[in-house]
């Protein structure tokens, strides 16, 4: 791309000009970022283009689509020149020229088109289908705001629009010839037309949909893969009557109305208004998603018998589930299929991924607003249901009835994921086997060849290459570059386990990724945190099944063992981050816990000698880049049973954090591969959990009164500790002694004081952690997400691929 760092810097002056008609020197740092991801984004154009001519036209070939309401992208320039092999050219150019590369990164804004772990899985998936040279197009939208941007102020979550487009994005290019137009409401007339009913969609509502894509890089290649995001505006977005007969806000009220459908991530939805306008943005992109890929389909078959030869649909979730009724409304009603011939077509080219066994999360729509904002779509699921009831083997009836799409009043999507989809997969073994068993157990008996485990992995080439350039290069020199290529090769630093340079060196590492993320700490929390203290880490989605709330008691444990009986520990640093979803009452009440408490610790010198407290605000890619490498403990605490997969723990894994966790999601997976000593695992196991659920013989109460220690920790919520006010924290007193605790954290409490008190002693003997450490990260590479997209292909996708040269 570029030959040398002369031809970059000629090639970037010669740029800077035609963009801003300036000369270099009156420039600002914002100009400098604009202009070179303009000259990069010009290379990488050409070689979107060339991919899609390849796939297009004679070669014709099979596809994956990857619909997802998240896609937890980070940010880009760093990631695209590593990808094309030009980062140390641009970096030594852009040195001669007097600009720091990590300046020019900086000034990037993280894309707000996620939250957290389902959008980053994403996001992953879509490098490594690039890198594997698997065609797909990830199908998303394209949030003006994203979710939000998230400040601490004094202690509470305040919610801002998260304006990362407010420069606008370099790494986009909009196609507004290939919008789609999209109906909402109206009524369904139907008519004999030639023999045959059809049903014609009257009074609707149109809003048109504008793809905007954004291409994504193999790794040391010229293939691109791009994603799809889809942003919504009127038809018409300007009434000039209105406007002329002095009604001015009436003239521009539906270009506001139909903007809004992509405003923000997960509105919140505790509404009506909330509710209808998150149907409105999955209906959107589904729809609009749809119809850009049998147009593209169209274009190369004369008809729909290879539909299954050419199309694969991943459903990420069930927010994309109306993919199901929206195909067959489309085969039916617009291309005159037979129903059956249509449904044929579906079940062939749909697969589902099942996320969660959590009731909140396993989506439901009252029929009345379905109905009402998608009439015939509505008709469709209708039919779909009736069928599955109906045209079934009459043994299984009854299983049929009472696992029917439409129920008391709701529209499960789970259900109608399964029934319209050809593979069901959970995220790992445990996940898999909890929804088999437990949670679609009579959907299983129906259709058990649907169901597989599908264990998840992380772009290995983000969150260690890229996040962790030290130990990048530390990993070359032992082993070489292939692990870029196939991440298991990593295994090969097993053969240093016994050798005291590399688990110096590791050491080193560790600790210079610790002084970045303290710096961090200082810049943004004007917190000082203790380098050689132990760096332990909760980020993630607030959730109270995620139990940052059992983090923050054994951290009160602790300040109060301290303070009140001259306990002496090794010094540790708590590290939190994470997002509460907008509604969430007991999620924000869990950070402000955390926030307060980290005010009484840091501010103790008695106490904070011993330890810091740290609430990350604003959580993101890019500040995941700089923790993930700086942890020595990983805390993945959520009640067995309860976390699908998570991913945070094999980004962490990788970085040579040692985990700290129930065997839950996939810490069961990376307990086996590195061995009950190089982890620390403790709690209840699933099937205890979920017997308790079953058999209700669970008292939190009386394991609160049997623990003394346990019961002044939870006693401080209510006592005054915190603040005059007694009542603030009522609630998390309540939900954990009154409410018989849902998600075991005093059940567990004593079991996690024991597995902490194990990780203190065991990071005093510094060679048996780096052991422990080197172990991880060898061990790392299966949950590479190249191996995950593998299996995908492997067992459901099944695309021909050619054979990726690991240089």
């Amino acid at each position: 791309m570029f030959a040398d760092k002369n031809a970059f810097k000629e090639q970037y002056l010669e740029r800077f000009k035609e963009l801003t008609g300036e000369s270099f020197e009156e420039s600002t740092i914002q100009e400098q970022y604009r202009v070179l991801a303009s000259l990069i984004m010009k290379k990488v154009a050409v070689f979107m283009a060339d991919s899609r001519s390849r796939l297009n036209g004679k070669l014709n070939k099979k596809r994956i689509y990857y619909f997802s309401m998240e896609f937890l992208i980070g940010k880009l320039l760093g990631m695209n020149m590593i990808n094309l092999g030009i980062y140390d050219v641009v970096q030594d150019g852009l040195s001669d020229l007097g600009i720091n590369i990590i300046d020019l990164e900086n000034v990037e804004k993280d894309a707000g088109l996620g939250n957290g772990g389902l959008g980053r899985l994403a996001a992953c998936f879509m490098d490594s289908l690039a890198y594997l040279n698997i065609p797909a197009i990830g199908m998303g939208i394209r949030y003006r705001y994203g979710l939000f941007e998230q400040k601490i102020i004094d202690g509470h979550q305040v919610e801002l629009p998260d304006k990362w487009l407010a420069n606008g994005n370099e790494w986009e290019i909009k196609k507004t010839s290939k919008s789609e137009i999209i109906k909402f409401y109206g009524n369904i007339k139907s008519e004999m037309i030639d023999g045959r009913l059809q049903f014609i969609h009257e009074n609707y509502e149109a809003i048109t949909a504008v793809p905007y894509d954004i291409p994504v890089l193999d790794y040391d290649s010229n293939d691109v893969n791009y994603l799809r995001l889809w942003s919504a505006e009127t038809v018409d977005d300007f009434d000039l009557a209105s406007f002329n007969r002095g009604n001015y806000l009436n003239a521009i009220k539906n270009k506001a109305s139909a903007e809004a459908i992509t405003h923000v991530l997960y509105p919140n939805d505790s509404n009506y208004e909330g509710r209808l306008l998150r149907l409105k943005q999955q209906y959107f992109f589904v729809c609009a998603g749809l119809k850009s890929i049998l147009r593209r389909y169209k274009t190369n078959n004369e008809n729909f018998d290879d539909m299954a030869e050419k199309i694969q649909i991943q459903i990420n979730d069930t927010h994309p589930a109306l993919i199901i009724p929206e195909m067959m409304r489309i085969l039916v009603d617009e291309e005159s299929l037979s129903w059956d011939y249509a449904w044929e077509r579906v079940t062939e080219i749909c697969a589902y991924t099942n996320h969660t066994i959590l009731p909140e999360a396993l989506e439901k729509w009252q029929v009345d607003i379905v109905r009402e904002l998608l009439p015939r779509t509505y008709m469709i699921i209708e039919e779909i249901n009736k069928r599955f009831i109906e045209l079934g083997e009459d043994t299984t009836r009854d299983i049929r009835s009472r696992n029917a799409i439409i129920r008391d009043g709701q529209i499960h999507m789970a259900n109608l994921a399964i029934i319209g989809s050809k593979s069901v997969n959970g995220v790992a073994e445990l996940h898999t086997n909890i929804i088999i068993n437990e949670t679609f157990k009579e959907l299983y008996q129906i259709f058990p060849w649907k169901f597989n485990a599908k264990t998840n992995g992380v772009s290995h080439r983000r969150f260690l290459l890229k996040s962790n350039p030290d130990l990048t290069q530390f990993l070359d020199n032992r082993i070489g570059d292939k692990w870029k290529y196939d991440a298991e090769k990593l295994k090969g630093l097993l053969n240093y386990s016994d050798d005291q340079e590399t688990i110096d060196s590791l050491y080193a590492i560790k600790r210079k990724n610790k002084e970045r993320l303290a710096a961090y700490i200082k810049e943004h929390n004007k917190i000082e945190v203790n380098i050689d203290s132990i760096f332990d880490v909760h980020v993630k989605r607030i959730h109270e099944y995620k139990r940052q709330l059992m983090n923050a008691l054994h951290i009160l444990y602790l300040y109060k063992k301290i303070k009140n009986e001259n306990m002496v520990i090794y010094p540790r640093t708590f590290i939190f981050a994470g997002k509460a979803a907008p509604g969430y009452y007991m999620a924000k009440k869990i950070i402000r816990l955390i926030s307060l408490l980290g005010d009484i610790v840091n501010n103790d010198p008695a106490v904070s000698k011993y330890m810091k407290v740290v609430f990350l605000e604003n959580f993101n890619v890019s500040i995941a880049e700089i923790i993930y490498p700086a942890a020595d403990v990983s805390e993945q605490i959520s009640t067995a049973s309860k976390e699908a997969s998570g991913t945070g723990n094999m980004k962490f894994m990788m970085n040579g954090a040692l985990t700290l966790g129930t065997l839950d999601g996939a810490n069961v997976e990376i307990a086996e591969r590195v061995g009950e000593d190089n982890i620390f695992i403790f709690g209840l196991r699933s099937e205890e959990v979920i017997r308790y659920y079953d058999e209700g013989d669970y008292s939190s109460f009386q394991v609160y009164r049997s623990n003394e220690d346990l019961k002044k920790v939870v006693n401080s919520l209510v006592d005054g500790f915190f603040a005059d006010d007694i009542t603030e924290f009522k609630d998390i007193y309540d939900s954990l002694v009154a409410h018989n605790d849902t998600y075991f954290v005093l059940k567990d409490f004593a079991e996690y004081l024991k597995a902490q008190k194990k990780v203190e002693e065991t990071y005093k003997d510094r060679n048996k952690w780096f052991k422990m450490t080197l172990k991880n990260i060898a061990e790392s590479g299966y949950f590479s997400s190249d191996r995950t997209i593998m299996d995908y292909n492997r067992d459901i996708w099944k695309i021909k691929r050619p054979a990726k040269n690991c240089q």
